[in-house]
């Protein structure tokens, strides 16, 4: 699957192609094979890496060149800003949710499917790299969704609804937490509604940055702070150790009377449900998942073949900061203890709202990302081949904000409706990591090696061939035991949740705070 790495080098030496002003006005509204509904172009999928750098009208060079004399560029990021926004997506509070799947997974089948999810994203991240180098004129997932599947507009139209949802989702996710932070914060200052609707008010103002490569500053922001919230919340359970949960009495540890001394669980508890095992399965998955944006990022960089230094950059602190975050909170809180996000587990007050208060950056900054992302595919749709795509117009700003602030509307509007915390991570899991996290990908390899060595490739390459085909094959079965199993887990545990009462009710004033 990786790139040959001469064939990269000797592209990477070569000058980018002129254009013509006539190939430049095809370049936005002409047609080769297969347009969107929006109207822009895609090419067919059996072109090489070579293909696509030597086509004067859509290469990376030409669209560097079209846009030379707009006010607003957009291929502008470098592999470093790259990084900063894969930090900000992967480095975010759902870290503090792994404490809680290691308690029902237990500490070492936890710890083993860290890695193993971790592999297959890394290895389904570098499909995806290889797939927008193939096809640079590639926007954003719903472009390769379309390819995908024979470029089929149904194709397209079905990526973009999973494509609006998942995104708005991941906003009102972050709307939620936000307002569990303030109630934690302030001890239910005012209605939880109220916090809702701030967060939302203050992240679609922090959204209006056009480009990724404006973004990546406060992304740079957003993965410290993130970073240092997990390792003060890890170093506090520490210090606290058992008398986090328990204290010291006349006679010794004193617990709960009802939950004794914290338990640590190296395998899961026997009787541990389907259900239970799933969602603590997803919410490991969900971390690692985010294969959705990575066409989005890697359309405005500058040398997309140098997405690579960033992902394996991120990959490999990721792997190793999950790991430890989940496994030493964990060991320190036991399984009786253990909440997510697993600040809530911390006995010391203080400790709680010091380490939860520097993730405030990354509860705002992730749900701007990806109202960037949702806001970006809209705008350019609309759009494209004007004026107010690359320039400051009234008409181009005030689409530009309201577009932003539709979502922002629709994801409070989620947070109130589904107002948990770990079974929301699991149903987004459920629904659309599975096609945005496995079955694209997998389909992608098998297209791309049938487009470079016919319908019989796993044949004619040997036992790279064979295995090739079998691991991608896999990949989509992963997929489609996601969307089945994993949403029969995710609904059943929202249900049962709602039978004992352990959520709130919709648009309620009552605190969610830990």
């Amino acid at each position: 699957m990786a790139l040959n790495q001469e064939k990269v080098q000797d592209l990477e030496s070569q000058e980018p192609p002129s254009l013509t002003d006539r190939e430049k006005k095809k370049s936005i509204s002409g047609s080769i094979a297969s347009d969107t509904p929006a109207g822009r172009r895609l090419s067919r999928i059996d072109r090489t890496v070579d293909d696509a750098d030597n086509d004067s009208s859509i290469g990376v060079g030409a669209q560097i060149e079209m846009e030379k004399d707009n006010a607003i560029k957009y291929r502008t990021c470098s592999w470093q800003k790259t990084s900063a926004l894969l930090f900000s997506e992967y480095i975010c509070l759902a870290i503090m949710s792994f404490p809680y799947s290691y308690s029902v997974l237990g500490l070492v089948p936890g710890l083993i499917l860290t890695v193993v999810v971790a592999g297959l994203v890394l290895y389904t991240s570098l499909i995806t790299w290889e797939f927008c180098l193939r096809h640079p004129e590639v926007r954003d997932v719903c472009d390769i969704g379309q390819m995908l599947y024979w470029n089929q507009k149904w194709a397209w139209y079905f990526t973009a609804v999973m494509f609006i949802l998942n995104n708005t989702f991941i906003q009102g996710f972050h709307c939620l937490v936000g307002a569990k932070y303030l109630n934690t914060i302030s001890n239910h200052g005012i209605c939880t509604i109220g916090f809702s609707a701030i967060m939302a008010i203050i992240s679609w103002i922090c959204s209006l940055p056009r480009t990724f490569s404006a973004l990546a500053r406060l992304a740079t922001v957003s993965a410290f702070f993130t970073f240092v919230s997990v390792l003060l919340a890890t170093i506090f359970a520490g210090v606290e150790g058992k008398n986090g949960t328990c204290y010291e009495g006349a006679n010794g540890l004193v617990c709960s009377p009802t939950l004794g001394e914290p338990t640590i669980l190296a395998i899961p508890t026997a009787g541990t449900s389907f259900v239970a095992g799933m969602n603590a399965f997803m919410n490991i998955s969900y971390t690692f998942i985010g294969q959705i944006t990575l066409p989005s990022f890697i359309a405005e960089m500058k040398n997309p073949k140098d997405f690579g230094k960033a992902l394996w950059v991120v990959t490999i602190a990721e792997v190793i900061l999950f790991s430890l975050v989940g496994a030493v909170i964990y060991a320190y809180t036991g399984t009786q203890y253990n909440t997510a996000p697993a600040f809530g587990s911390l006995g010391n007050e203080v400790y709680k709202k010091v380490s939860f208060s520097f993730m405030i950056p990354t509860l705002i900054f992730l749900g701007v990302l990806y109202a960037s992302v949702s806001a970006r595919f809209v705008f350019f749709n609309i759009f494209q081949g004007t004026k107010h795509m690359g320039n400051h117009t009234v008409v181009g700003w005030a689409s530009w904000a309201g577009i932003l602030g539709i979502t922002w509307v629709f994801a409070f509007i989620i947070a109130e409706v589904i107002p948990f915390f770990s079974d929301l991570l699991s149903l987004m899991s459920s629904l659309f990591d599975s096609f945005f996290g496995f079955i694209f990908w997998g389909t992608a390899y098998l297209r791309m090696r049938r487009a470079d060595h016919g319908p019989a490739f796993w044949r004619v390459r040997g036992i790279r061939g064979i295995l090739g085909a079998a691991v991608n094959v896999t990949l989509i079965l992963i997929g489609i035991f996601f969307l089945g199993g994993g949403t029969y887990a995710s609904v059943q545990s929202i249900i049962d949740g709602y039978e004992t009462t352990g959520f709130g009710g919709p648009f309620t004033c009552d605190s969610n705070g830990i």
